[in-house]
């Protein structure tokens, strides 16, 4: 079936960007469309390996005369006619020519066949069904109708003078195959009833009705089953139906097509919206960053370094004290991302603000999308945020904070720390020294150096003590600022590892679903244009 249809693609063409819109909208899209979509792509592969036999259908309301009208191209009593109701729920078949119409009737399940013997040739290759009254009174007859519609190729509906413009049938039938009007017929039958005046008013405003319900393009035929009249036309337009080869394609195209325009109010006027980059995207970051306790590992990582720093710089006998309380850091259990930490979990209002800018990120990201979209958006984003606070930790665990070297001038400090003290011991040695000798009685023995009047063990004890303790409260300064330069330095670390788990959790599947839109309309597009 690669025959191109009078307005474009070649259905092949057509069915395989249906099959792709189909598969991009695979459990993302939760509508009755992409099942109809599935049926038609089923349908169609079944019927381009059953040939290119033409199946008609004659449908039509009880007292119509489509059985008679039936038997009249069958040229054998094949359908019982009858006016009461219920008539019979089966559908009967009769087959021109010799072709093996078999596989093509055992898909269609119609039971009763009969070959038409002394066929015209015109005709080889039509099936021709009689299908149950659309009004029957048994609900399993108008099942068997609405299925058969939906598979036959060219589709003749029998309308009688008395009930030619019903909105049973304009309504449910004719109106929604506006896009099939080139492979429906209409049969005003029953013409033998009226007069020639009455006939043409009768046929002109079944014209009117059928071209304001967009089937302009259906041809009306005028027959009468009991008398012959309009037989010939009607054999005609079949013939010529039949000979083209192409009613199963034209019907496929039609069929393709009024899907298409179904799956396309799933598609964006314009373009998809994209929630990569803007305000929403950094409120994210923000957001995740405060659930994800980045504010609380940033603050240890402050006072852990002051806590160091502090320690190297400061005065040496008190340094153990320091140690007595426990690294800020340390006790967060950072470090092992397959660990879980020990931060606090998020908040009320840290999950709040977690929640509100998912919201707004997913509403960027549907936006000018239709509802369908919107609500695959929103699953999307649930899906997400069901394990972010678990990826969350474990970006935040295996950061690397930065680097844990010790800076070049606390050395220093700590080195010229131990040099006052070790001064501040010599001079107190020498001092304790010199207090033994005194009491000793040989205090003249040692001879005592000063400076400036001032004894040099004094001196030494004194600028050592005095010295140790200025110098730990000078480098306090510098301590804080370097625990602040590295808290800045961890903290940037931290939040560009948390806006890359927005980007991989969250902003990439919303990406992806949003490019899925594009795709999806893009066939949609190719399978309906």
């Amino acid at each position: 079936m690669r025959r191109r249809d009078r307005g474009g693609a070649p259905l092949g063409e057509r069915l395989a960007a249906l099959r792709e819109a189909v598969e991009v909208a695979e459990e993302r899209l939760d509508v009755p469309d992409i099942a109809h979509a599935r049926t038609l792509l089923a349908k169609a592969g079944a019927r381009e390996a059953l040939g290119d036999a033409t199946v008609v259908a004659l449908a039509g309301a009880t007292g119509s005369g489509k059985s008679t009208l039936f038997n009249a191209l069958s040229g054998a009593e094949v359908s019982t006619p009858g006016v009461r109701r219920p008539t019979t729920g089966v559908a009967h078949a009769s087959v021109w020519g010799e072709a093996d119409a078999d596989r093509l009737l055992d898909w269609l399940e119609v039971p009763r066949r009969h070959r038409v013997a002394d066929a015209d040739p015109g005709l080889d290759g039509l099936v021709l069904l009689d299908l149950p009254d659309h009004d029957s009174v048994r609900l399993e007859h108008r099942l068997e109708v609405d299925r058969l519609v939906e598979l036959v190729d060219v589709l003749v509906w029998v309308l009688d003078p008395q009930k030619y413009a019903d909105a049973a049938v304009h309504d449910r039938y004719l109106a929604p195959m506006a896009g099939h009007a080139g492979v429906l017929v209409v049969v005003l039958n029953q013409i033998d009833r009226l007069d020639e005046q009455a006939a043409a008013t009768c046929l002109a405003d079944l014209r009117r009705l059928l071209d304001g319900e967009g089937l302009a393009d259906t041809p009306i035929v005028a027959t009468s089953a009991r008398t012959g009249a309009g037989l010939f036309d009607l054999q005609a337009e079949l013939t010529r139906r039949v000979t083209a080869r192409k009613a199963a394609t034209e019907r496929l195209t039609a069929d393709v097509r009024a899907t298409a325009a179904a799956l396309a109010v799933h598609c964006p006027d314009g373009d998809a919206g994209s929630p990569a980059g803007g305000a929403a995207e950094a409120e994210l970051a923000g957001a995740l960053a405060d659930a994800a306790g980045v504010p609380v590992v940033a603050a240890a990582v402050e006072r852990s370094a002051r806590r160091d720093g502090s320690a190297r710089t400061g005065w040496p006998p008190l340094r153990w004290v320091r140690k007595l309380r426990p690294d800020p850091l340390g006790r967060l259990h950072l470090g092992d991302e397959r660990a879980r930490s020990s931060l606090p979990a998020a908040g009320a209002v840290q999950q709040a603000a977690m929640t509100a800018a998912l919201r707004r990120v997913r509403a960027a990201a549907g936006e000018g999308l239709p509802q369908a979209w919107r609500d695959e958006l929103r699953r999307t984003a649930d899906r997400a945020e069901s394990g972010l606070a678990d990826r969350l930790d474990q970006a935040v665990t295996g950061t690397d904070l930065g680097p844990g070297r010790v800076p070049l001038w606390q050395r220093a400090v700590g080195g010229l720390q131990w040099l006052l003290l070790a001064g501040a011991l010599v001079g107190a040695v020498w001092l304790l020294v010199l207090g033994v000798l005194g009491w000793l009685q040989l205090g003249d023995v040692l001879p005592l150096p000063d400076v400036e009047g001032i004894p040099v063990p004094t001196l030494l004890l004194v600028a050592g003590l005095l010295g140790g303790a200025l110098l730990a409260v000078l480098a306090r300064p510098f301590v804080r600022a370097g625990a602040r330069r590295r808290r800045r330095r961890a903290e940037a670390r931290l939040t560009a590892r948390v806006a890359e788990v927005a980007r991989v959790e969250v902003l990439a599947p919303l990406d992806e679903t949003v490019e899925d839109v594009r795709t999806f309309c893009a066939a949609v597009a190719r399978a309906g244009g």
